[in-house]
């Protein structure tokens, strides 16, 4: 608006030089879903309301700790739907019974993965994220109520990740019902997000029972693009041994340890009494336990089997820190692949060069991102796929991520000239804004080409993308073509003899 001049005088009429900038989003906010101790702001619960933090401590504040785990001894065999069985008998000498019997260790209560897959997260270089909790150790994980979980982010702009670990303890039939719900959520409903998925009873090796087939049978083929899977589970170092012991057993399997000390000759007098005593003081936990240690070997290999399973975990958590880390160092259009995971000791399933081939390029396109371990190397993330891996447009997480952070991103600085003139200079201001944001991702090598020009191009204007009748409409259309970078997934290096010359 030009200064109205009515008194003699000096005016000063400052313009703006610059366009309006262009400011890139965040990539790596996941928004994690499951089931915790408590969830409280303060004295206000905040259930089913997505919280955002950036450590364990505010975790800790909010949502407290893990749950207690609590196992029983049984002759019976477990099914596989929980985890591998484990024998306590004739395998091992040390923990026979007298009769022959074998024994096995399953998990009753406390099977709940979101506050371990939040540790590994921070432990793989996790940041600022979201917990929603959908309710507390006492419940029973069920589809509906971690799927409410899911609308409560809808009112979120920030997260750009979905994680839920916890889909995984729902039987096979909810759990993909749970993730096609959450492709839907990130590709349909808000386009903004992806979704990192585990694999149901990913623990297993592929055979009779393949948790793979399975997967991408139970799948459909709704918004693959914007998803991944990885396989298999991870065998990690969350859970310690201070944290398990006595306390971690119910009373029939205190009953069986209790007849298996017996029959090693090992159960002195005041070991029974803590044994049998009901309502066992907290002050004499530790002092069992040492005990315990010292006089069976029944009990240590009780400790070290609960341990292992307690520390099998689907790797969802742990991925959703790798993409974290690989924004924050090399940028989203770097696929996050062929880095190692903490905290991680192996995959759950050895995989060969040979059976990742099934894995990575299948007829139906549904890729699975295999983890691997590598001799000198440790435990890596074998590969960068989404679900869709048939698309040559979206088969790669770099692409599809780094076009949601360029989308948004100008989405979001657009917003400053709706209502403005639908004219020359509007066009011209926006084109100018666009292309500095694209060259600056440019210079950074997240999009391909050696000028600008080859790596994007921006049009604008009567004519080239709209008509006088969108003009009329009120409708301003821009159109913006991107080169994003690819990730070099197979190199090929030929080699062939030449003459001698010398």
């Amino acid at each position: 608006m030009a200064t109205v001049m009515k008194t003699p005088g000096v005016y000063i009429v400052e313009k703006n030089a610059f366009p309006n900038s262009v400011v890139e989003v965040a990539t790596a906010v996941p928004a994690f879903i499951g089931y915790t101790e408590f969830a409280r702001d303060g004295k206000k619960s905040i259930l089913n309301k997505p919280r955002p933090i950036t450590s364990m401590a505010e975790f800790h504040t909010h949502f407290g700790f893990g749950p207690e785990v609590v196992y029983t001894l049984s002759d019976d065999e477990p099914s596989e739907e929980d985890s591998p069985p484990v024998p306590l008998g004739p395998s091992d000498p040390a923990v026979s019974g007298d009769d022959g019997r074998s024994y096995y260790l399953s998990r009753v209560s406390g099977r709940y993965h979101l506050y371990y897959s939040m540790l590994l997260f921070f432990q793989n270089g996790g940041g600022r994220c979201y917990v929603t909790s959908v309710g507390s150790y006492e419940d029973k994980p069920d589809g509906p109520t971690l799927t409410a979980g899911l609308e409560a982010l809808k009112k979120e702009d920030e997260p750009t990740m979905v994680v839920i670990p916890d889909a995984v303890l729902l039987d096979a039939e909810n759990c993909a019902t749970l993730q096609k719900a959450v492709l839907m959520h990130c590709g349909y409903e808000m386009r903004s997000r992806f979704a990192i998925l585990d694999v149901h009873r990913g623990f297993l090796e592929r055979g009779s029972v393949d948790p793979v087939a399975d997967f991408r049978g139970s799948l459909g083929v709704n918004h693959l693009d914007f998803g991944a899977a990885y396989y298999p589970w991870v065998e990690t170092t969350i859970v310690q041994d201070s944290s398990l012991g006595f306390h971690n057993l119910d009373a029939g399997a205190r009953g069986v340890l209790e007849e298996l000390l017996e029959e090693e000759g090992r159960i002195p007098k005041e070991l029974r009494e803590m044994l049998t005593e009901d309502g066992l003081d907290k002050d004499k936990v530790p002092m069992l336990n040492k005990a315990l240690v010292n006089q069976s070997l029944v009990f240590k290999s009780l400790l070290s089997q609960i341990k292992a399973d307690s520390n099998r975990l689907p790797p969802s958590g742990a991925i959703a820190g790798i993409y974290t880390l690989v924004d924050n160092t090399r940028g989203v259009w770097k696929a996050p692949a062929n880095v190692s995971l903490n905290g991680v000791i192996r995959p759950s399933v050895s995989i060969s060069h040979e059976e990742q081939e099934d894995l990575n390029v299948t007829p139906q396109g549904k890729s699975v991102n295999a983890i691997r371990t590598f001799i000198g190397e440790g435990t890596l993330v074998w590969g960068g796929r989404t679900l869709d891996g048939n698309s040559l447009d979206w088969r790669y997480i770099s692409v599809r991520r780094t076009m949601v952070m360029v989308e948004q991103s100008i989405k979001l600085a657009a917003k400053a000239y709706v209502f403005e003139a639908n004219d020359a200079n509007t066009w011209v201001t926006l084109k100018s804004m666009i292309r500095n944001f694209l060259t600056g991702i440019w210079k950074r090598g997240g999009l391909a080409g050696s000028t600008p020009d080859d790596a994007f191009a921006i049009f604008v204007g009567l004519g080239e993308t709209m008509t006088g009748e969108d003009i009329l409409e009120g409708i301003l259309k821009v159109t913006v073509l991107v080169a994003v970078t690819r990730p070099a997934e197979f190199i090929e290096i030929t080699f062939q003899q030449q003459m001698q010359k010398s």
